[in-house]
């Protein structure tokens, strides 16, 4: 994300998981980008012999903080693998009702692959 330029855009792509969300805003003079992480808890493992499970408690202000994060753009694709995308996509429908939304289900994309896709959507290219 390093050689990306430090501009704003209209136009963002999002890639989230429950982890992170990475940013990148697009437009046609360029690609700025900016990631989101999430502030779990400490792991705390079930107790539950060969179960495999894990408790792990969720960061209440992830996605307010991605939403914060997207304040300029006005239209948005949201990408990731998943519930993550659907959470985000409900709190900015509910928050941000002038922003246009595009959101589809993608497996961990390189950072390139994820601008490529934006591109397209926005018809950047």
């Amino acid at each position: 994300m390093s050689e990306m330029t430090t501009q704003i855009h209209s136009h963002a792509v999002v890639w989230i998981d429950h982890l992170i969300a990475k940013i990148f805003s697009i437009g046609s003079t360029g690609v700025s980008a900016m990631a989101v992480r999430a502030h779990l808890a400490p792991q705390r493992l079930d107790c539950k012999a060969n179960t495999g499970s894990a408790d792990v408690n969720d960061d209440p202000t992830f996605v307010v903080r991605v939403g914060w994060a997207l304040s300029s753009c006005t239209d948005l694709l949201i990408i990731g693998p998943g519930t993550e995308k659907t959470e985000l996509m409900n709190f900015l429908r509910a928050n941000r009702p002038d922003l246009t939304l595009h959101v589809a289900t993608s497996n961990p994309p390189t950072d390139r692959e994820i601008v490529a896709v934006g591109r397209k959507i926005f018809r950047l290219d």
